[in-house]
C-alpha cells in the first residue's frame, strides 16, 4: 500500500504540471486585461499608466515568460499577489476558507446522514409508496435550479415570514453579542445557504445509493446468506451494505476539492464572503495570481481525493489491494 501511495504522489507532479499550463493559456486567452480593466473603471489612467503597470505585474513579458516566472515562485510556494489590492495571494484565501469550509461540511454531513438511509431504504422496497415519493422528491431536487431555489427561499423565510436573514455571514451588531448570541446568529445566517448547497447532492447521492443497493441485493451471495438462516437485518447491512457503499466512497472522495472550492452561485447570491466569490470576482478581475492559486487548490484537492478514495475502497472492502499492484 505504501509503494503504491508514493507512486500516486509522484504521478500528481506531472499532471499538476500539464493543468497549470492549460490553465495558465486559458485564462490569458481570455478578451482583456487586468489593466485594461483597470482603465475601464477609471478612464483618468491613461495609456502611460497602463504600460507601467503592465511592465510592474510582467504583463509585457512573452507568455512562456510569464509562466516560467509564475511556476518558479510557486516552487517556492509563493502564490503572489493580488493585482486588485497588492495583498498577499495566501491571506486572501486563508481569509475566506473557514466559512466555505463550514457550509461545505455541513452540507456534505447533511447530504449523507440523510441520503444514504433514503436510498437503502427505497432499494429495500423498490417501487412501492415510499420509493415513488423519494423518487420525486430526487426528480424536484436534480430539476430544480440553484438560484431560483435560494431565490424562493430567500423569498418565503426571509422577506414574507422574516424568519431567516437572507445575505451576510453575520448580523452588523454581531461584536454586541454574548457567546451564544453569536453561535445562533451564525446559525441562523447558515441555515438557508446550507439547505441550496444540500438539495442537489441530497437528490443524486439517493439516487446511486438506491441502485447500487439494488444491485448488490441480487447478488448470490445474498440468496446463500438468506439460504443460511442469517437475520435480515445482517444480510442488509452487514452484508449487502458494505458493497453498495463503494460508489458512494468514490463520490465521498471527489467531494473534497468542493469544500474548499465553495459554490459560486450561492455565495454570490447569499453575499458569503468564500472563496467560490473570491474565484468568481478574480475571474472578472482578470487577477491572474488569485485564479491560478484557485486552480492549484482546486487540482491538488481534486488528486488528493481521488487518492483518499482510492486508499478507502482497501478498507471499505477487503478484497481491494494494491500490494501486488504494477
Amino acid at each position: 500500500m505504501l509503494s503504491y501511495i508514493i507512486r500516486r504522489l509522484l504521478g500528481i507532479i506531472p499532471l499538476l504540471l500539464g493543468i497549470t499550463i492549460i490553465s495558465f493559456s486559458i485564462i490569458h486567452l481570455a478578451p482583456g486585461k487586468p489593466t485594461t480593466i483597470q482603465q475601464a473603471l477609471n478612464p483618468k489612467v491613461s495609456l502611460e499608466v497602463r504600460e507601467r503597470l503592465d511592465k510592474l505585474y510582467g504583463l509585457d513579458k512573452p507568455l512562456y515568460v510569464q509562466y516560467i516566472n509564475w511556476l518558479g515562485r510557486l516552487v517556492k510556494l509563493d502564490l503572489g499577489r493580488s493585482f486588485g489590492d497588492d495583498r498577499l495571494v495566501v491571506d486572501k484565501i486563508l481569509e475566506r476558507i473557514p466559512i466555505t469550509l463550514v457550509i461545505n461540511l455541513l452540507s456534505l454531513f447533511f447530504i449523507f446522514i440523510i441520503a444514504v438511509p433514503l436510498g437503502v431504504k427505497s432499494a429495500l422496497k423498490p417501487n412501492q409508496a415510499f420509493d415513488k415519493y423519494v423518487t420525486i422528491f430526487v426528480f424536484l431536487g436534480f430539476a430544480m435550479p440553484t438560484f431560483w431555489l435560494a431565490l424562493l427561499l430567500m423569498n418565503l423565510f426571509g422577506i414574507q415570514l422574516a424568519w431567516l436573514p437572507i445575505s451576510g455571514i453575520k448580523s452588523l451588531d454581531f461584536e454586541y453579542f454574548n457567546i451564544w448570541g453569536k453561535i445562533g446568529d451564525l446559525s441562523r445566517h447558515l441555515i438557508l445557504p446550507v439547505i441550496v448547497s444540500s438539495i442537489g447532492g441530497l437528490a443524486g447521492i439517493s439516487r446511486y445509493m438506491r441502485s447500487s443497493m439494488i444491485e448488490a441485493l441480487a447478488q448470490p451471495y445474498i440468496y446463500t446468506a438468506r439460504a443460511k438462516g442469517l437475520p435480515e437485518k445482517s444480510v442488509v447491512y452487514k452484508h449487502a451494505f458494505r458493497n453498495a457503499i463503494l460508489p458512494i466512497v468514490t463520490i465521498l472522495g471527489l467531494s473534497i476539492p468542493g469544500l474548499l472550492g465553495g459554490s459560486v452561485i450561492f455565495e454570490s447570491i447569499f453575499a458569503i464572503p468564500g472563496i467560490g466569490r473570491l474565484f468568481y470576482e478574480a475571474v472578472m478581475m482578470r487577477d491572474y495570481p488569485l485564479i491560478m492559486a484557485e486552480v492549484v487548490l482546486g487540482a491538488v484537492l481534486t488528486m488528493f481525493g481521488n487518492l483518499i478514495a482510492d486508499i478507502a475502497y482497501a478498507y471499505v472492502d477487503p478484497r481491494i489491494g494494491y500490494k501486488n499492484e504494477k
